[in-house]
């Protein structure tokens, strides 16, 4: 592969990880998805991952439990999918490092930015758990903060559809698919690939986002060699 971008970051759903289950982990889905990862982190390209914990729990149906409470269940989930990717990494021979925005010394390293940036420089994967440790916050939004911090060169966001889409591509069959937006689009027209924060986020800090189908876990490849899949948010020219 011809990578055009030397460092992303790879914003994964907690649903992706649970195959056709929905629920829980499926490690041969797992396991699809990290050795698209390894072809691209041995092509050099340095990789952080931000994963969420749908699978397991949303702090935000939690019903009537207290939301911060729910949030930080939520963000335990998450861990749970980290260490998942994390393992299924190590088994394909590529190393990496699990750092989680909530301190949890005995299983991973508490994130600090600049070990994380050494890791990249060190061609280790880093995944990134807990969200941004804080309530009310989504992982698309700690995705954002972490592709900010890192100075990523773009966030890959894998979803379960080919792209955004202008209406729901699974309710309405003449659902226009988008090639290409601006993060105001994104917010004008209430499009909800991405919650507000974090588009704005994005935009703040001019940070493209590009949002494709990972039933084809080949798509990862495709996204960093730059080929023209799903749709690319970016700055308007």
């Amino acid at each position: 592969m011809q990578p055009v971008y030397k460092r992303v970051l790879l914003k994964l759903s907690g649903e992706a990880l649970a195959g056709n289950g929905k629920l829980g982990l499926d490690f041969d889905t797992v396991l699809k998805i990290c050795k698209q990862i390894k072809v691209c982190a041995d092509s050099g390209v340095e990789i952080g991952i931000v994963v969420g914990g749908g699978n397991f729990w949303r702090g935000r149906t939690s019903g009537q439990m207290d939301r911060t409470r729910a949030d930080h269940m939520g963000m335990l989930a998450t861990t749970i999918n980290a260490l998942a990717l994390a393992d299924a990494l190590e088994q394909l021979d590529c190393v990496v490092r699990v750092q989680t925005a909530i301190t949890m010394n005995q299983i991973a390293e508490p994130y600090i930015r600049n070990r994380a940036v050494r890791h990249f420089e060190k061609g280790r994967v880093v995944i990134f758990a807990c969200g941004t440790g804080n309530p009310f916050f989504s992982t698309d939004t700690a995705a954002a903060l972490r592709a900010a911090e890192i100075e990523a060169d773009i966030i890959l966001k894998a979803s379960m559809v080919d792209g955004v889409y202008d209406s729901d591509p699974k309710i309405n069959s003449d659902a226009i698919r988008y090639n290409s937006l601006t993060y105001l689009d994104l917010v004008n027209r209430g499009l909800k690939i991405m919650d507000s924060t974090a588009a704005t986020l994005c935009k703040d800090n001019s940070i493209p986002i590009l949002v494709f189908n990972i039933d084809d876990p080949e798509n990862i490849i495709r996204a960093i060699s730059g080929e023209e899949i799903g749709t690319i948010v970016k700055e308007a020219k």
